[in-house]
């Protein structure tokens, strides 16, 4: 049976080249801001291209945090892709009207990458926990990245005493190593672009389709 995706559309984002793409692997595909759509579907996709600060202004006009939780609340699935990785996180320090604030759903700081040549635009190797379900078949394969900023420290303190998986989280390295996925039970994000990223990203999202039931 095709799983039901909805890539939720708040005006920012690689909206079409993710819908092409999540259709490829054989996604029944729906662009919407709607929150009963966005709500009701197996999986939802939340896409981010831009600056911080424009992409969490977008989400906010259409409650995309309230939507996001109430979808984990329900162990309902949520992909973010680059920006919608970032968002994820607690806060953010690109340049603007001071610290922007996340969705807070992982500790953690967006920082602009330590490199000399930014942003970081091309193919690059990850490094893959063991268990990954995302990247199952393609834990070798090189992914495109395209941003200037990244979380560069992930840390989560276990207040469950070891009764629930930790996050599973991707790094990669530019300048300095940083947060390129992370797994962690229904929500996901990947700060790469699979929908640019050829077969490999391709067989990330047919992973992540087909883990949505």
């Amino acid at each position: 049976m095709s799983r039901r995706v909805v890539v939720l559309d708040y005006g920012f984002g690689n909206v079409r080249s993710a819908v092409r793409a999540l259709e490829h692997v054989g996604a029944d595909v729906e662009l919407t801001g709607d929150r009963t759509a966005a709500l009701e579907a197996d999986g939802l996709l939340v896409p981010g291209v831009g600056a911080f600060a424009a992409v969490n202004a977008g989400l906010r006009a259409i409650d995309g945090a309230g939507i996001v939780d109430k979808r984990l609340a329900g162990g309902r699935p949520v992909l973010g892709i680059c920006v919608g990785l970032q968002v994820m996180f607690e806060t953010s320090a690109e340049p603007g009207d001071g610290v922007e604030e996340g969705l807070g759903q992982w500790p953690g700081t967006v920082e602009r990458l330590p490199a000399q040549v930014v942003p970081h635009m091309g193919w690059s190797e990850v490094e893959v926990p063991t268990g990954s379900v995302l990247f199952e078949g393609v834990e070798a394969e090189r992914f495109y990245f395209v941003h200037s900023y990244a979380v560069q420290r992930f840390e989560l303190v276990d207040t469950t005493g070891g009764l629930v998986q930790p996050p599973r989280v991707t790094w990669a390295e530019h300048g300095a190593r940083f947060v390129a996925a992370v797994e962690d039970g229904p929500l996901a994000a990947t700060q790469f672009h699979p929908e640019k990223s050829g077969e490999a990203g391709a067989q990330l999202l047919r992973n992540w389709v087909a883990s949505l039931g």
